[in-house]
């Protein structure tokens, strides 16, 4: 908003704005629109998958380094994650921040166990020489997978913060505003993840 004073020698000043003032839901809107950005990224990281999945350069291929099992263990984490988080939302439209709280803690909980079984999968196809730099399917794989662990990482610490600011100032408009934002975030991750599973691990076996 832009706010000019008008200092006329011997008047008083006068304060006007120029603009109109944001819509009540220009935060998600312009939320929303952050998120269709991302979409982007993460289309051209598929594209990327698609081109470059079956150059092996005579290293492993998908078969022999992907984790199905461990990949259901992880996918039914980050779902249920979501879920909780939908059961966090109905008890801020209650106004019980304390039931909301709880469910928020598990739901970060639940994607932190994700986070974590993601980075031990990493850590065992490093050390059995399927790093990053071994191939370009394992280059392109890595980047994918890795950058939604990053921005699951990242939705993690928002929520903490939330968590904290909610305890401290309550339910706000703010914070109400802010945790919406975030569950948005929240089910878009899932969405992308839905899309990892069924492509990059599910097709980059059978290759």
């Amino acid at each position: 908003m832009n706010t000019n004073a008008v200092d006329i020698a011997g008047s008083t000043p006068e304060f006007y704005c120029r603009q109109e003032a944001p819509p009540r839901n220009g935060t998600l809107l312009g939320f929303w629109i952050y998120l269709m950005s991302d979409c982007f990224i993460f289309a051209s990281l598929f594209a990327c998958n698609a081109v470059l999945g079956t150059e092996y350069a005579g290293g492993p291929t998908g078969a022999q380094v992907l984790d199905l099992p461990g990949l259901a263990l992880n996918t039914a984490l980050l779902l249920v994650s979501s879920v909780v988080f939908g059961f966090a939302m109905l008890e801020m439209a209650r106004q019980r921040k304390g039931a909301m709280l709880g469910w928020l803690a598990v739901a970060g909980l639940l994607a932190a166990a994700f986070v974590g079984l993601e980075i031990h999968e990493f850590l065992g196809m490093i050390a059995g020489g399927a790093g990053p730099g071994r191939s370009a399917f394992l280059s392109s794989f890595f980047t994918l997978v890795g950058t939604h662990g990053l921005h699951v990482t990242l939705g993690i610490l928002w929520l903490i913060v939330l968590m904290v600011q909610t305890v401290k100032f309550g339910l706000n408009e703010d914070n109400t505003r802010r945790l919406r934002c975030l569950s948005m975030f929240w089910h878009f991750l899932d969405l992308v993840w839905v899309g990892v599973f069924s492509y990059v691990y599910l097709i980059g076996v059978l290759r």
